[in-house]
C-alpha cells in the first residue's frame, strides 16, 4: 500500500479468500480509506455462496492488470496465494472440469482408477501422484475431456515455462520472510481480529458461505465456536494453529521460486516498505 501510494501503482490482490465479500475483518482487507486512496483489484468479486476458481481468477486478474498497463500505470501484484500469483504472470493453462465426467470416475475403486490412467499414460506416475485418488480422478477427467494424457500436457511449451519460472511479462518480485517470530504476530493478529468483531463477522456471514469460503482459515475454525461446538479459546488455539500451518505451506511454495529477493522482517510497516522499494528499484521496476 505504501509502495502504491508513493509511486501511483494500482494494486492486484493475490489473496484467494478477499476476493469474497463480506468477508472483512478475517481476510485483513484493506479499509475503505486505503482503497480510495490506491485502486485495488480482485476484492470483493462475488458472493461468498460461489465457488471462485482459480481460472475464473485468473480470467479477471489478467483483464484488470492489461487494463492498468494499457492505462500506462504500474501494478503490484501483492498477496500470499502463490497458485494465485503464478496464475497471473506465469503462463499456467488450467484445463475443464465437469462434475459428471469427475463422478464417474470417482465412482471407480482407488484401484482401478490408477490401472486406468496407468493404461492411459504408462509415465503418469512421473507426473501423478498415485496414492492420491483425487489426483488420479482429475487427471482421469482431463483426459476424457481434452484427450491429453499428464505427460502430454507436462510436455507442452507452457509447463515447460512454468517449471522453469519464466513468465510471460518481465517481473520484479520482493519477498519478506516472516522470521522467528511469527508465531508471536499470529495470535496478536487474530487477538486483534476479534477485538474488531470477527466473531460477530462470522456469525453474520455463516448463512451465506459456500464450501470454499467456509474452508477458509479462521471462518472454518470460528464457524465452530459461533455453533457451540467449541469454546472461544479453543477456536482461538485452532485458528492460529491452522494460520501457521498456511503460513508455513505458503513459505515453502514460494521459497521454490529463484526470481523471488528475500528481504527480512521489520516491525514497522515503512520500513519493511522502504526496503521492498529499494529491492524493486534495483530491479528495475521503478526508475
Amino acid at each position: 500500500m505504501v509502495i502504491a501510494a508513493r509511486t501511483g501503482a494500482e494494486i492486484v490482490s493475490v489473496d484467494s479468500m478477499q476476493v469474497y465479500r463480506h468477508l472483512d475483518i478475517g481476510t485483513a482487507k484493506p479499509s475503505r480509506e486505503d482503497r480510495l486512496r490506491v485502486r485495488h483489484h480482485m476484492i470483493d468479486m462475488v458472493e461468498p455462496s460461489e465457488a471462485y476458481s482459480v481460472a475464473r481468477f485468473q480470467e479477471a486478474g489478467r483483464a484488470a492488470m492489461s487494463d492498468a498497463l494499457d492505462r500506462g500505470v504500474r501494478v503490484l501484484v501483492v498477496g500470499g496465494s502463490g497458485l494465485h500469483f503464478r496464475s497471473l504472470v506465469d503462463p499456467l493453462i488450467f484445463p475443464p472440469s465437469d462434475p459428471g465426467v469427475r463422478r464417474r470416475f470417482e465412482a471407480m475403486t482407488e484401484d482401478k482408477a490408477v490401472l486406468a490412467l496407468l493404461s492411459l499414460d504408462p509415465e503418469a506416475g512421473g507426473r501423478v501422484d498415485l496414492a492420491n485418488p483425487r489426483r488420479v480422478v482429475r487427471a482421469l477427467e482431463i483426459h476424457a475431456l481434452t484427450g491429453a494424457t499428464p505427460a502430454q500436457r507436462a510436455s507442452t511449451a507452457e509447463a515447460v515455462a512454468v517449471r522453469a519460472y519464466r513468465s510471460m511479462v518481465p517481473v520484479a518480485v520482493v519477498g519478506i520472510d516472516p522470521g522467528s517470530a511469527l508465531a508471536d504476530r499470529v495470535s496478536l493478529r487474530l487477538s486483534q481480529m476479534l477485538a474488531n468483531g470477527f466473531l460477530e463477522e462470522v456469525r453474520r456471514v455463516a448463512p451465506m458461505l459456500g464450501e470454499t469460503a467456509s474452508a477458509a482459515v479462521g471462518y472454518r475454525e470460528m464457524g465452530r465456536v459461533v455453533r457451540g461446538e467449541w469454546d472461544i479459546a479453543y477456536g482461538t488455539q485452532r485458528a492460529r494453529d491452522a494460520t501457521m500451518a498456511l503460513a508455513r505451506r505458503q513459505r515453502t511454495f514460494h521459497r521454490r521460486d529463484p526470481r523471488i529477493t528475500w528481504l527480512g522482517w521489520d516491525d514497522g510497516v515503512t520500513a519493511r516498505a522502504d526496503a521492498a522499494q529499494r529491492a524493486l528499484e534495483e530491479a528495475g521496476w521503478i526508475s
